[in-house]
């Protein structure tokens, strides 16, 4: 009994941290303190590849060769609906 308690715990130890690494691997991550940006928050890139969130990039004195704004895994996937049906003409009450 005490052995497979043992082994279905390893188990999810397993499970968890697969899954937790395959949600981390599609996450931009700064450089230089290693945390994961807010969404609405801007990432910096250098030249060489190196990435800085807002908070280490004061930290170099070097122009980012370009910036983006950190977005949510949904963006680019949703649908906006918009009405796209002609106007009625009314009709005059006579």
């Amino acid at each position: 009994m005490l052995r497979s308690l043992q082994s279905s715990d390893v188990l999810e130890r397993q499970l968890l941290r697969r899954s937790v690494m395959a949600l981390s691997e599609g996450r931009d991550s700064c450089d230089g303190c290693h945390r994961t940006p807010l969404l609405g928050e801007r990432i910096h890139h250098y030249e060489g590849g190196r990435k800085l969130c807002e908070l280490c990039r004061g930290e170099r004195r070097e122009q980012p060769v370009g910036s983006r704004v950190v977005h949510g895994g949904e963006h680019g996937t949703t649908v906006r609906i918009t009405d796209q049906r002609p106007e009625r003409r009314r009709r005059r009450a006579a």
